[in-house]
């Protein structure tokens, strides 16, 4: 099985940076795809941004484009989110994901394994 522990969540101010991290661990292939999904307090989880095992290809969500970058170095077996320019409305818990197929997908049920999440608050 695949375990994920995300972490790096915070408290920012508008216009200010985190980088979140998500380690996997157990029995992990090549065709494993990460994702990082959000969820904000009364809404319903939604998908932030993906990336595929090679990294050449990577996927995301309107609301983060120019702004988040994901990526994943995978000697470590992590994977990151850079996030800059953050607003109050990327105010959420962060969780990362990870399936065993080649595909990114952008559902919930596309992810076979999830962190524990992280919490990320930016304040006005």
């Amino acid at each position: 099985q695949v375990q994920l522990v995300d972490s790096g969540g915070g408290l920012v101010q508008a216009g200010g940076s985190l980088r979140l991290s998500c380690v996997a661990s157990g029995r992990t292939f090549s065709s494993v795809t990460m994702a990082w999904f959000r969820q904000a307090s009364g809404k319903e989880r939604e998908f932030v941004a993906a990336i595929t095992l090679s990294g050449a290809r990577t996927n995301y969500a309107d609301s983060v484009k120019g702004r988040f970058t994901i990526s994943r170095d995978n000697a470590k077996n992590t994977m990151y989110l850079q996030m800059n320019s953050l607003k109050p409305e990327d105010t959420a818990d962060y969780y990362c994901a990870a399936n065993l197929r080649g595909y990114i997908g952008y559902l919930r049920q596309s992810y076979d394994y999830w962190g524990q999440g992280t919490q990320v608050t930016v304040s006005s």
